[in-house]
Protein backbone atom coordinates (compact mmCIF):
# COMPACT_ATOMS: atom_id res chain seq x y z
CA UNK A 1 0.00 0.00 0.00
CA UNK A 2 1.15 3.55 -0.75
CA UNK A 3 -0.22 7.06 -0.26
CA UNK A 4 0.01 9.93 -2.73
CA UNK A 5 -0.95 13.48 -1.81
CA UNK A 6 -2.62 15.68 -4.42
CA UNK A 7 -4.04 19.17 -4.56
CA UNK A 8 -7.51 19.63 -6.02
CA UNK A 9 -9.17 23.06 -5.89
CA UNK A 10 -6.65 24.11 -3.24
CA UNK A 11 -7.69 21.17 -1.08
CA UNK A 12 -5.25 18.43 -0.10
CA UNK A 13 -6.15 14.77 -0.39
CA UNK A 14 -4.08 11.78 0.70
CA UNK A 15 -5.00 8.97 -1.69
CA UNK A 16 -4.26 5.42 -0.57
CA UNK A 17 -3.58 2.95 -3.37
CA UNK A 18 -1.91 -0.31 -4.28
CA UNK A 19 -0.37 -1.49 -7.52
CA UNK A 20 0.00 -5.11 -8.61
CA UNK A 21 2.10 -6.30 -11.57
CA UNK A 22 3.78 -2.88 -11.83
CA UNK A 23 5.97 -3.74 -14.83
CA UNK A 24 3.09 -4.47 -17.19
CA UNK A 25 2.15 -1.92 -19.83
CA UNK A 26 -1.61 -2.54 -20.01
CA UNK A 27 -3.45 -1.01 -17.06
CA UNK A 28 -6.72 -1.77 -15.30
CA UNK A 29 -7.98 0.62 -12.62
CA UNK A 30 -10.43 -0.59 -9.96
CA UNK A 31 -12.92 1.77 -8.29
CA UNK A 32 -14.97 0.54 -5.35
CA UNK A 33 -18.55 1.35 -4.44
CA UNK A 34 -19.97 3.66 -1.80
CA UNK A 35 -19.04 2.64 1.74
CA UNK A 36 -16.45 0.17 0.45
CA UNK A 37 -12.71 0.35 -0.30
CA UNK A 38 -9.94 -0.93 -2.53
CA UNK A 39 -9.45 -4.08 -0.46
CA UNK A 40 -12.71 -5.67 -1.60
CA UNK A 41 -11.77 -5.07 -5.24
CA UNK A 42 -8.32 -6.53 -4.67
CA UNK A 43 -9.84 -9.50 -2.86
CA UNK A 44 -11.95 -10.22 -5.92
CA UNK A 45 -9.54 -9.55 -8.78
CA UNK A 46 -6.02 -9.54 -7.34
CA UNK A 47 -5.38 -13.13 -8.41
CA UNK A 48 -6.62 -12.67 -11.98
CA UNK A 49 -5.92 -10.49 -15.02
CA UNK A 50 -2.20 -11.05 -14.54
CA UNK A 51 -1.44 -9.56 -17.95
CA UNK A 52 -2.50 -6.15 -16.58
CA UNK A 53 -0.98 -3.72 -14.12
CA UNK A 54 -3.66 -3.37 -11.42
CA UNK A 55 -4.28 -0.02 -9.73
CA UNK A 56 -6.53 -0.23 -6.66
CA UNK A 57 -7.65 3.11 -5.23
CA UNK A 58 -9.40 4.19 -2.03
CA UNK A 59 -11.51 7.12 -3.17
CA UNK A 60 -11.62 10.15 -0.81
CA UNK A 61 -13.51 9.40 2.39
CA UNK A 62 -13.17 5.62 2.10
CA UNK A 63 -10.66 3.06 3.24
CA UNK A 64 -7.43 4.85 4.10
CA UNK A 65 -8.02 7.96 1.95
CA UNK A 66 -9.04 11.03 3.91
CA UNK A 67 -11.74 13.55 3.05
CA UNK A 68 -12.72 16.70 4.92
CA UNK A 69 -14.83 18.27 2.17
CA UNK A 70 -18.29 17.91 0.69
CA UNK A 71 -17.80 16.47 -2.80
CA UNK A 72 -19.80 15.66 -5.92
CA UNK A 73 -19.38 12.80 -8.36
CA UNK A 74 -17.62 15.21 -10.72
CA UNK A 75 -15.17 16.05 -7.93
CA UNK A 76 -14.37 12.37 -7.52
CA UNK A 77 -13.80 12.07 -11.26
CA UNK A 78 -11.41 15.02 -11.34
CA UNK A 79 -9.54 13.77 -8.27
CA UNK A 80 -9.05 10.33 -9.83
CA UNK A 81 -7.94 11.95 -13.10
CA UNK A 82 -5.31 14.00 -11.26
CA UNK A 83 -4.21 10.96 -9.30
CA UNK A 84 -3.71 8.88 -12.48
CA UNK A 85 -1.81 11.75 -14.10
CA UNK A 86 0.56 11.68 -11.14
CA UNK A 87 1.02 7.96 -11.75
CA UNK A 88 1.74 8.72 -15.41
CA UNK A 89 -1.25 6.60 -16.41
CA UNK A 90 -3.34 7.40 -19.49
CA UNK A 91 -7.06 6.93 -18.86
CA UNK A 92 -7.79 6.77 -22.59
CA UNK A 93 -5.47 3.77 -22.86
CA UNK A 94 -6.69 2.01 -19.71
CA UNK A 95 -9.46 -0.31 -18.62
CA UNK A 96 -11.47 1.07 -15.71
CA UNK A 97 -13.68 -1.21 -13.63
CA UNK A 98 -16.20 0.37 -11.27
CA UNK A 99 -18.58 -1.17 -8.76
CA UNK A 100 -21.79 0.66 -7.82
CA UNK A 101 -20.86 4.34 -7.19
CA UNK A 102 -17.45 3.55 -8.71
CA UNK A 103 -19.27 2.71 -11.93
CA UNK A 104 -20.48 6.30 -12.27
CA UNK A 105 -16.97 7.63 -11.70
CA UNK A 106 -15.57 5.10 -14.16
CA UNK A 107 -18.08 6.11 -16.83
CA UNK A 108 -17.19 9.81 -16.59
CA UNK A 109 -13.49 8.97 -16.82
CA UNK A 110 -14.27 7.77 -20.37
CA UNK A 111 -11.68 4.96 -20.60
CA UNK A 112 -11.05 2.89 -23.71
CA UNK A 113 -12.79 -0.07 -22.02
CA UNK A 114 -15.39 0.33 -19.28
CA UNK A 115 -16.27 -2.48 -16.88
CA UNK A 116 -19.42 -1.90 -14.84
CA UNK A 117 -20.22 -4.10 -11.84
CA UNK A 118 -23.78 -3.42 -10.66
CA UNK A 119 -23.25 0.26 -11.42
CA UNK A 120 -25.27 3.03 -9.85
CA UNK A 121 -26.61 5.80 -12.09
CA UNK A 122 -30.17 4.79 -12.94
CA UNK A 123 -32.77 6.42 -10.70
CA UNK A 124 -35.02 3.72 -9.32
CA UNK A 125 -38.46 4.03 -7.75
CA UNK A 126 -38.22 4.34 -3.98
CA UNK A 127 -40.20 2.18 -1.61
CA UNK A 128 -43.14 3.77 0.27
CA UNK A 129 -41.12 3.47 3.51
CA UNK A 130 -38.18 5.38 2.01
CA UNK A 131 -40.46 8.08 0.59
CA UNK A 132 -42.13 8.51 3.98
CA UNK A 133 -38.74 8.83 5.71
CA UNK A 134 -37.65 11.50 3.21
CA UNK A 135 -40.86 13.49 3.72
CA UNK A 136 -40.55 13.30 7.49
CA UNK A 137 -36.89 14.39 7.37
CA UNK A 138 -37.79 17.43 5.26
CA UNK A 139 -40.51 18.43 7.70
CA UNK A 140 -38.22 18.08 10.74
CA UNK A 141 -35.44 20.04 8.99
CA UNK A 142 -37.90 22.82 8.15
CA UNK A 143 -38.65 23.23 11.85
CA UNK A 144 -35.01 23.04 12.89
CA UNK A 145 -35.27 19.53 14.31
CA UNK A 146 -32.07 18.20 12.79
CA UNK A 147 -31.46 15.81 15.70
CA UNK A 148 -34.72 14.02 14.92
CA UNK A 149 -33.71 13.79 11.24
CA UNK A 150 -30.51 11.99 12.25
CA UNK A 151 -32.61 9.39 14.08
CA UNK A 152 -34.38 8.57 10.80
CA UNK A 153 -31.17 7.68 8.98
CA UNK A 154 -30.30 4.07 8.26
CA UNK A 155 -27.54 2.49 10.33
CA UNK A 156 -25.15 2.63 7.35
CA UNK A 157 -25.73 6.33 6.82
CA UNK A 158 -25.56 7.03 10.54
CA UNK A 159 -21.94 5.84 10.57
CA UNK A 160 -20.92 8.57 8.11
CA UNK A 161 -19.33 11.85 9.11
CA UNK A 162 -21.46 14.91 8.36
CA UNK A 163 -19.11 15.71 5.47
CA UNK A 164 -19.59 12.29 3.91
CA UNK A 165 -23.32 12.37 4.60
CA UNK A 166 -23.62 15.64 2.67
CA UNK A 167 -21.49 14.10 -0.08
CA UNK A 168 -23.77 11.07 -0.10
CA UNK A 169 -26.81 13.30 -0.59
CA UNK A 170 -25.03 14.90 -3.57
CA UNK A 171 -24.42 11.61 -5.35
CA UNK A 172 -27.16 9.19 -4.32
CA UNK A 173 -29.96 10.04 -6.77
CA UNK A 174 -28.12 11.16 -9.90
CA UNK A 175 -29.53 10.18 -13.27
CA UNK A 176 -26.60 9.09 -15.42
CA UNK A 177 -28.69 8.02 -18.41
CA UNK A 178 -27.14 10.63 -20.70
CA UNK A 179 -23.64 9.85 -19.47
CA UNK A 180 -24.08 6.16 -20.25
CA UNK A 181 -25.54 7.01 -23.66
CA UNK A 182 -22.59 9.30 -24.48
CA UNK A 183 -19.98 6.66 -23.74
CA UNK A 184 -18.76 5.34 -27.09
CA UNK A 185 -16.04 2.91 -26.05
CA UNK A 186 -16.36 -0.79 -25.31
CA UNK A 187 -18.37 -1.59 -22.20
CA UNK A 188 -18.71 -4.85 -20.30
CA UNK A 189 -21.62 -4.88 -17.87
CA UNK A 190 -21.91 -7.52 -15.15
CA UNK A 191 -24.78 -7.84 -12.67
CA UNK A 192 -26.21 -9.93 -9.86
CA UNK A 193 -29.78 -11.05 -10.49
CA UNK A 194 -30.70 -10.68 -6.82
CA UNK A 195 -29.19 -7.21 -6.40
CA UNK A 196 -31.51 -4.96 -4.40
CA UNK A 197 -29.17 -1.94 -4.20
CA UNK A 198 -29.00 -1.49 -7.97
CA UNK A 199 -31.59 -3.80 -9.46
CA UNK A 200 -31.29 -5.96 -12.53
CA UNK A 201 -33.58 -3.58 -14.43
CA UNK A 202 -30.95 -0.86 -13.97
CA UNK A 203 -28.37 -3.13 -15.57
CA UNK A 204 -30.65 -3.80 -18.52
CA UNK A 205 -31.27 -0.08 -18.92
CA UNK A 206 -27.55 0.74 -18.91
CA UNK A 207 -26.95 -2.01 -21.47
CA UNK A 208 -29.60 -0.47 -23.73
CA UNK A 209 -28.03 2.98 -23.37
CA UNK A 210 -24.41 2.05 -24.15
CA UNK A 211 -24.24 1.11 -27.81
CA UNK A 212 -21.11 -1.03 -27.74
CA UNK A 213 -21.85 -3.04 -24.62
CA UNK A 214 -22.13 -6.65 -23.51
CA UNK A 215 -24.27 -7.71 -20.58
CA UNK A 216 -23.91 -10.77 -18.37
CA UNK A 217 -25.98 -11.72 -15.36
CA UNK A 218 -24.90 -13.90 -12.43
CA UNK A 219 -26.69 -15.54 -9.53
CA UNK A 220 -25.95 -13.13 -6.71
CA UNK A 221 -26.50 -9.86 -4.88
CA UNK A 222 -24.76 -6.47 -5.02
CA UNK A 223 -21.39 -8.12 -4.34
CA UNK A 224 -21.84 -11.00 -6.79
CA UNK A 225 -18.40 -10.29 -8.29
CA UNK A 226 -16.65 -11.72 -5.22
CA UNK A 227 -17.90 -15.16 -6.23
CA UNK A 228 -17.56 -14.80 -10.01
CA UNK A 229 -14.38 -12.74 -10.31
CA UNK A 230 -12.58 -15.40 -12.34
CA UNK A 231 -15.30 -15.57 -14.97
CA UNK A 232 -15.59 -11.77 -15.08
CA UNK A 233 -11.81 -11.51 -15.48
CA UNK A 234 -11.94 -13.95 -18.38
CA UNK A 235 -14.52 -11.71 -20.01
CA UNK A 236 -12.30 -8.67 -19.61
CA UNK A 237 -9.13 -10.28 -20.97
Amino acid sequence: MAVKQLNYKNKLFDISYEILNPKHKDVIVFLHGWGSNKEIMKQAFGGYLKEYKHIYIDMPGFGKSNNNYVLTTTDYVEIIKEFLIQLDTSITESVVAGHSFGGKVATLLNPKKLVLLSSAGIVEEKSPKTLLTIRMAKIFNRFGLGKVTKMLRSKDVDQMSETMYETFKNVVDEDFSQSFAKYDGEALIFWGDKDTATTLNSGKTIHSLIKNSKFKVYDGDHYFFLKYAKDIANGIS
